[in-house]
């Protein structure tokens, strides 16, 4: 399948998560398009690009190890995508790298996983902590930030202090989430 081809059939991705894992076992069965959906993603302005987000999140979802040899293109772009449609999950793909980076099980990302590419993700997850995005976004980056934080003693002072800034002007659920992170934090 081409580029322009994956482009057309990413006309057809919607919301639903059977759709959306539809796409995602179709990416994960066929790797040599994993480039062309990156390529789509990162395309910001285009509205397609969001569509391919969902679908690189739903296979990162489903095989994580598949990010693997385009880490580094990931984490070099991930900060551009500015529509919510796109943060959302690309935030949510930063959060399953630092779960799997972090967690007690042994996964190929332990060994994959530079500190450059930690750096970027920092970069990116602060930048959506302090910048006017959706609440997912924003909970996704600090779940990330606060796993990292384990490994950087310099993140917990910096995140503490942006939830506790922004905690009194956010909805429910980022005060749930920050809730969580402080008390995590704190221990």
């Amino acid at each position: 399948m081409t580029k322009a081809e994956l482009y057309k059939e990413l006309n057809y991705v919607n919301h639903s998560r059977e759709n959306r894992l539809k796409y995602a076992n179709m990416v994960i069965d066929n790797p040599e398009l994993v480039t062309p959906l990156l390529e789509i993603l990162f395309d910001i302005d285009d509205k397609i690009s969001c569509r391919a987000a969902w679908v690189f999140e739903f296979m990162c979802g489903e095989k994580l190890e598949a990010i693997i040899p385009f880490l580094d293109t990931f984490t070099e772009h991930m900060h551009s995508v500015y529509l919510d449609s796109a943060v959302r999950p690309v935030s949510k793909v930063c959060e399953y790298i630092t779960k799997a980076y972090y967690g007690k099980e042994d996964h190929l990302l332990k060994t994959h996983l530079t500190e450059k590419h930690k750096e970027k993700i920092i970069e990116a997850c602060f930048d959506w902590m302090i910048n006017d995005e959706k609440v997912a976004a924003k909970a996704y980056s600090m779940v990330s930030l606060y796993l990292i934080g384990q490994e950087y003693d310099w993140i917990y002072p910096e995140l503490t202090l942006i939830l506790e800034r922004d905690f009194q002007f956010q909805s429910a659920a980022f005060k749930a989430r920050a809730r969580q992170i402080l008390k995590k934090i704190k221990k």
